[in-house]
């Protein structure tokens, strides 16, 4: 169990859990999992932490696509973001670089998911660690994480 599983059952909410074999060699960790798993990648989202240099907050796109700051930072009513150190994304939600799942961080941060989610039935999200991804209705996800909003933050 990691600390997103253990949130999810704590709070009720369905899921389902897809482990697969991670190569330490492999970057692309939202690739790799939809690839391992057979998933269509549009149902498989990476998490993204970005910050304002004031606060941080979460990001979750598709893996198909890469996120647009601007477009970010207007759904979060910010001026600018910029990607977020990966050892400070480490700290914060207790979960390494390629496992950082958007459900039972250390600290709970403004989320916002990228709005291709709401015409999914299930998306896919990291577990709590590489090689585990957990599947969930985005609007659980959105129930689960702090003040969360859907917006047009993907591009391709």
């Amino acid at each position: 169990m990691t600390p997103a599983t253990q949130t999810l059952k704590k709070r009720k909410i369905a899921f389902t859990q897809h482990e697969y074999e991670h190569d330490s060699n492999c970057q692309n960790f939202g690739q790799e999992a939809a690839d391992k798993l057979g998933l269509a990648p549009e149902e498989v989202f990476k998490t993204l932490l970005v910050t304002d240099d004031k606060d941080v907050f979460v990001a979750i796109v598709p893996v198909t696509g890469k996120l647009n700051l601007k477009r970010t930072a207007a759904a979060l009513k910010v001026k600018k973001l910029r990607m977020t150190e990966p050892k400070d994304a480490e700290r914060l939600t207790g979960y390494i670089v390629g496992g950082i799942s958007p459900v039972g961080q250390k600290k709970a941060l403004v989320t916002v998911i990228d709005s291709s989610a709401e015409a999914l039935a299930k998306m896919y999200v990291s577990g709590g660690k590489r090689g585990f991804d957990i599947g969930l209705a985005p609007k659980d996800l959105a129930t689960v994480c702090r003040q969360t909003v859907f917006s047009d933050i993907a591009e391709q």
